[in-house]
């Protein structure tokens, strides 16, 4: 398929199932990192950009929670930045996110089609906030806990 102005729902080899390999990993790395019991699908789609990886995400919480709850505990939360105005332009896209450590949080709004749902937008420079960069904040968050001893 052309990749040029368009948008590939397609990375990796398909599996039997009909998910791609990309798919199936997402999925696996979530429930590594989250819990082996939650419940999540995907659709992988490759969109031609020069950094940044995007998701829609939707949520179902056990409890309700309204999309200004959400943006405050986000914006709490460490190595998250909300930028959530309803306007145009009110969200940041992968080119914005290029060059930043942090993960940018976007389009948080209350999910009718399913119960205490939010959907929201969630962009990152997936060159600098990937798989090393989380392993050594999580290291970080360890022993500043003092659940991992610092090397000597």
């Amino acid at each position: 398929k052309q990749i040029a102005f368009n948008c590939i729902p397609h990375i990796d080899v398909f599996m039997e199932d009909g998910f791609t390999k990309e798919e199936w990993k997402m999925v696996a790395e979530t429930k590594k990192m989250l819990d082996p019991a939650i419940k999540l699908t995907a659709t992988c789609v490759r969109v031609p950009v020069f950094v940044g990886h995007s998701e829609s995400v939707n949520i179902e919480f056990e409890r309700p929670i309204t999309a200004d709850e959400a943006r405050e505990i986000l914006r709490d939360a460490p190595g998250v930045q909300v930028v959530d105005k309803r306007e145009p332009g009110g969200y940041v896209t992968p080119v914005e996110a290029a060059g930043e450590f942090d993960t940018f949080v976007s389009r948080i709004r209350e999910d009718a089609t399913v119960e205490n749902g939010l959907a929201m937008w969630i962009v990152s420079d997936n060159l600098l906030k990937g798989a090393a960069l989380n392993t050594v904040q999580i290291a970080e968050t360890l022993i500043g806990r003092n659940l991992l001893k610092a090397a000597a």
